[in-house]
């Protein structure tokens, strides 16, 4: 059989007369109504045809590929909040574009939960009727400038941007970090203390206005297509008509961050697939003593843990779907899950990795690509441990925090 090697992607003879072909051994995609679970299958296989092989190169370089953004829109994924579809369709199409590519899985998913979500969900009339078609079809990109370089876990009572009222302007001065898109964006979300009254408010900042300067974050081992960016706001003015309304407080600001986290618990669960994918290609292509390595027991067993360990994860997140449809879904939920499904994607990448042998530590074979990626996946969004302590606070009624 042919390896799914070198950016190329899976076909059905690459899996011709295997019993279960499809990673999604529980069938979770059946769950979905026939229409959803046929657009499903579509963009399954646009992504694996047209955007799994195009993405290596530029992960390796560090390159933000503007030149997949159309197709991305045409398959609706610039829209996915405002799209009308079920969350358990939205949960599994953030799931496929991880599967494809982390990087870009990323950017979509920021895209639609802090960005067009929010705008849809906090900004003016003004400003959904400016930047909402726009950014529906990737012809804007944003930014969610809320971390900053000295306050990352501890952001709600350490956030240092300020913002100053000066008549018809708000002034901001401050400078964030981490800031996905920071230097590719059209428009960026930007966190600040109002220095009159202390709460933590949103403002629009077109990234042309003087004072806006952004430096792209090198060497990254992970997420390399996304561009990280370093934001220094030196008396950046924008009209008092760019503040959003709806998020004059950061509780508004922790409501998209629980949403944010939920769509990094399906990040988890894609990867995972993915690397499933990859580490199945290889052990049936791959020959040692004469054999595939598919037919050695100590590689069937980690390719079933891998498969253990996606499986859990979507089958987690199909549950949290349902509690986002029925609104019984709380922060305690969105932290167990980013939490959950990103430590098993770790212990996956570990698998797969080993499982490909020398192989496994070059991106030619994309499991590389994976291992770093799932290390970003386990950080950003609130570590590992920071969102244990939510769940632990939730569950004991005592919090840990310092």
């Amino acid at each position: 059989m042919t390896p799914v090697l070198r950016g190329e992607s899976p076909s059905v003879e690459h899996v011709a007369g295997i019993p279960f072909p499809d990673a999604d051994l529980f069938s979770f995609a059946a769950l979905l109504p026939s229409a959803e679970r046929a657009r499903l299958a579509r963009l399954h296989d646009y992504l694996q045809a047209e955007i799994r092989p195009a993405v290596v190169g530029p992960w390796n370089r560090e390159e933000f590929p503007a030149h997949l953004l159309p197709g991305l829109a045409a398959h609706g994924l610039g829209e996915l909040e405002l799209s009308g579809a079920s969350r358990l369709y939205r949960g599994l199409a953030y799931t496929e574009v991880a599967r494809a590519d982390v990087s870009l899985s990323a950017l979509v998913g920021i895209h639609n939960e802090l960005i067009l979500g929010l705008i849809d969900a906090l900004g003016s009339a003004e400003q959904k009727a400016r930047w909402l078609p726009e950014l529906r079809c990737f012809r804007a990109l944003g930014a969610f400038a809320l971390t900053e370089p000295e306050h990352g876990s501890d952001i709600a009572g350490g956030l240092a941007t300020t913002a100053v009222r000066d008549g018809g302007e708000w002034v901001l001065t401050g400078t964030k970090r981490w800031i996905g898109a920071g230097t590719i964006a059209d428009v960026a979300i930007v966190w600040a203390r109002d220095a009159a009254d202390g709460q933590v408010k949103g403002f629009l900042v077109e990234t042309d206005r003087p004072g806006w300067s952004a430096t792209k974050i090198e060497h990254k081992i992970g997420l390399r297509i996304m561009q990280n960016a370093d934001i220094v706001l030196d008396e950046v003015r924008v009209p008092a008509a760019n503040a959003l309304p709806g998020a004059g407080s950061f509780a508004s600001a922790n409501e998209m961050l629980r949403n944010s986290r939920a769509w990094v618990g399906w990040q988890g669960a894609g990867v995972q697939l993915a690397i499933f994918d990859v580490a199945r290609a290889y052990a049936l292509e791959r020959r040692q003593f004469g054999r595939p390595l598919a037919a050695f027991q100590l590689v069937q067993e980690p390719l079933a843990r891998i498969l253990g360990n996606a499986t859990a994860s979507l089958g987690l997140m199909a549950q949290l779907a349902r509690l986002q449809e029925d609104g019984t879904f709380d922060m305690p939920h969105a932290a167990l899950a980013k939490a959950t499904t990103t430590s098993l994607a770790r212990q996956s990448a570990a698998l797969g990795r080993s499982l490909l042998g020398g192989n496994g530590v070059v991106t030619d074979h994309e499991m590389a690509k994976l291992f770093n990626d799932v290390e970003i996946l386990y950080t950003y969004e609130g570590t590992y441990e920071i969102n244990a302590l939510i769940v632990g606070r939730a569950v004991t009624g005592v919090s840990a925090f310092v």
